[in-house]
């Protein structure tokens, strides 16, 4: 006799099913499925992140949705899931990166980051009355060790990446980062790679209004933010490219 009926395994608690499962963790990773798509790209002058903020509504401001967060001077992240729990992630991620900068006298580590929240992740897939955050984080950043850039998971796995993504479009948006990554790209290369994969992964429909933009230059060791002019201009140049790809296709 079972001691849970099958049903059980997915009610409030994070417990293992017969075959191994937990899914509640499988159903956090659902919520980053259904989320919109993020995605980073290293190159080999720095990290960007780009994500897709598509306003569900006319009627919503585009600058109130905010998907790409700075945790320290030299680190970013991107978010895809419940937008609610990236910003516990967010603020969680920050203060660890301050208390790193206060016990140690040196910024902290985008490694050790990545890890501390995995840590904090794994927490919440083992005890009763909580549940694992439906949420999933790209951080990159820049230290000693150069770019680097790594992917949690709800589970609190981590991966380091050269260039990965996150929410909806991410199968669209990795088979762009599969045939056309390359090391030795300059930043610039890697932000109209992660364009071309925003334009993939929405299918298109990707507009000024629509996307979100941040650098981490390894010259400078500075996160900062593309302003809406900026990202104006990139946009544009996207949709010129692909609207001449297009055209050489038909002919």
């Amino acid at each position: 006799m079972q001691p849970f009926p099958a049903a059980g395994y997915d009610k409030g608690i994070s417990i293992f099913s017969p075959d191994g499962r937990l899914f509640q963790v499988e159903y956090a990773r659902e919520a980053v499925k259904r989320g919109t798509t993020s995605l980073g790209v290293k190159s080999s002058e720095g990290i960007v992140l780009v994500v897709d903020k598509r306003p569900s509504s006319k009627l919503v401001e585009p600058t109130s949705i905010e998907k790409i967060f700075q945790i320290d001077e030299h680190i970013g992240a991107a978010t895809s899931g419940l937008v609610a729990d990236a910003r516990k992630l967010i603020e969680q991620a920050r203060m660890e990166s301050q208390v790193n900068k206060i016990t140690f006298n040196e910024p902290i580590p985008v490694e050790m980051l990545a890890k501390k929240i995995c840590d904090m992740k794994q927490m919440y897939t083992q005890h009763g009355g909580v549940r694992p955050f439906g949420s999933a984080l790209i951080i990159g950043g820049v230290n000693d060790s150069g770019c680097r850039l790594f992917e949690t998971d709800p589970s609190g796995a981590l991966i380091e990446y050269k260039a990965t993504a996150i929410g909806a479009g991410r199968a669209l948006a990795m088979e762009v980062f599969e045939k056309s990554y390359n090391e030795e790209m300059k930043l610039e290369e890697a932000m109209e790679l992660a364009l071309d994969a925003i334009y993939e992964a929405t299918e298109g429909k990707t507009t000024k209004e629509s996307v979100e933009i941040a650098v981490i230059e390894k010259s400078t060791g500075k996160y900062r933010k593309l302003t809406n002019d900026e990202i104006d201009d990139h946009v544009e140049e996207l949709l010129i490219r692909k609207s001449k790809e297009g055209e050489e296709e038909e002919e």
